[in-house]
């Protein structure tokens, strides 16, 4: 990231502005589409995507400048990221303000949001599936719906079990282990299909 002089007089410091590469404004706008498409606010995936490739953490004002965004906008969005646990709120020595940082690795990234979307989105499936089959035991639901949703708890039980077993495993050893790639299969005795 650059900083460009500024005559603005909604510059942070009045003296210079951050200047995004095409390159940046690229992966942040596209980012952002991206988020949307997995049901995240756009705005928050694109606050991400500039704390990711930001090599410095950013106050709150700085961030709404650069993305053009309302500072209330900024706020709600950081809380959000925070609560998923991907941003954290860090203290620059000599600054009042507030700075954000995002979380730099990426395996671990992607490791925190599978976990936070398991919570939020598989664990309550899971839950309502365990009790309308209890419900069924108690005759609250016909043959065919009960083995549908029979069929379907089994499915998140068994997804929900490999995570967990996925979940124990170093970054490092599960980059090494998705790096194989068609070796998996060969090792496993399974064919192409």
């Amino acid at each position: 990231m650059t900083y460009v002089e500024c005559d603005s007089n909604f510059c942070i410091d009045r003296k210079y502005c951050m200047k995004l590469t095409d390159i940046q404004q690229q992966y942040i706008l596209h980012w952002g589409e991206m988020g949307t498409r997995w049901g995240i606010n756009r705005t928050v995936a694109q606050i991400h995507a500039l704390l990711f490739l930001s090599p410095k953490s950013l106050p709150a004002d700085e961030i709404a400048e650069t993305l053009n965004v309302a500072r209330s906008n900024v706020s709600t969005s950081i809380r959000e990221l925070e609560s998923w646990g991907i941003v954290r709120a860090v203290h620059v020595l000599g600054e009042r303000r507030e700075h954000y940082e995002s979380m730099k690795d990426v395996w671990e990234l992607f490791r925190v949001i599978v976990e936070q979307r398991k919570r939020r989105e598989v664990d309550p499936t899971l839950q309502l599936l365990r009790r309308c089959l209890a419900e069924s035991d108690q005759g609250g639901a016909d043959e065919y719906t009960r083995e549908r949703l029979e069929s379907m708890a089994e499915f998140f039980e068994a997804a929900t079990s490999a995570y967990g077993e996925i979940s124990q495993v170093s970054s490092g050893t599960l980059r090494r282990v998705l790096g194989m790639r068609g070796k998996i299969r060969r090792l496993l005795g399974e064919k192409a299909k």
